[in-house]
């Protein structure tokens, strides 16, 4: 897959999309920008740590949170990917369901757009991520931010996420975006108990079998405090980190973290292991 300059093949070892939000309120305090002017040296930062794609978001989406104006979600991200993709050298994704934020960050500078309604929440996004032929992330979340975690439940969450993104993914094909295009998350703590983000990490890259890249974003989440018994996303890191390690081994070709080096280096030395067995 092409994404701006680069070209991804994912094989064994995945990508690494690093977390950068303009927001005040995400969960995470480490991925916070205080001001503007701080992009350039965080983006930088992420960069040098291993990031192989920048994911630039505007709007908080952690459970309870509620949705900004398009005019304050642009106010906050526009200028943040234009700056960012003047100084570096990786390729950069506007993280929004509203189409007007994706069509000004890809003109921006924008390789891809990060979707989490998967193309439900703006019937012009799809028409903009084909006339503009860049790559999409469809997600799977469960309600709205405001209400996804208000007793979430499944029958079988891999069969059932499985199901809705393949068909997010046929309705983006019919809208004329090219399969090599699509990149499916299960949305890992979008609308989803414990167990239910477990089994996605084991098993959803399986179910979808190759059709499509797979993209895990496990980290600093809450299901990681309840394994641990780590309250705080801050003190979640060495959670993330054995995710991270599960995710790829099971297959994700892409991970979505706030820790690019350590993510990194993690998921390599396991893979170094795994290779000499």
């Amino acid at each position: 897959m092409k994404i701006g300059s680069r070209t991804f093949n994912f094989g064994s070892m995945p990508a690494i999309m690093a977390i950068m939000n303009t927001t005040p309120d995400s969960f995470y305090s480490g991925s916070r920008l205080s001001a503007t002017e701080d992009a350039i040296e965080q983006a930088l930062k992420l960069e040098s740590s291993g990031a192989d794609i920048i994911d630039i978001g505007g709007e908080s989406t952690r459970p309870g949170s509620l949705p900004v104006s398009i005019e304050e979600e642009l106010k906050r991200v526009i200028p943040v990917v234009e700056m960012v993709c003047k100084k570096v050298r990786i390729p950069v994704s506007i993280d929004t369901n509203k189409g007007e934020v994706a069509e000004r960050g890809i003109n921006a500078g924008a390789a891809l757009v990060n979707d989490v309604s998967a193309l439900t929440a703006d019937k012009s996004m799809a028409d903009i991520v084909k006339n503009y032929s860049v790559p999409v992330v469809l997600m799977h979340m469960k309600g709205t931010p405001d209400n996804m975690q208000n007793a979430p439940s499944y029958h079988d969450p891999v069969a059932e996420i499985t199901t809705w993104l393949l068909g997010r993914a046929a309705f983006a094909e019919k809208k004329g975006i090219a399969a090599e295009k699509i990149i499916l998350d299960p949305g890992i703590g979008f609308g989803k108990r414990l167990e239910d983000n477990l089994k996605l990490i084991r098993g959803f890259s399986a179910a979808v079998n190759g059709r499509y890249p797979v993209l895990i974003g496990h980290s600093r989440k809450r299901f990681i405090g309840e394994i641990t018994g780590q309250d705080k996303p801050e003190n979640r890191l060495y959670g993330s980190l054995g995710a991270a390690v599960m995710s790829a081994y099971y297959g994700a070709a892409i991970l979505r973290v706030h820790d690019p080096l350590e993510t990194k280096e993690a998921v390599m030395t396991a893979k170094r292991i795994y290779d000499t067995l």
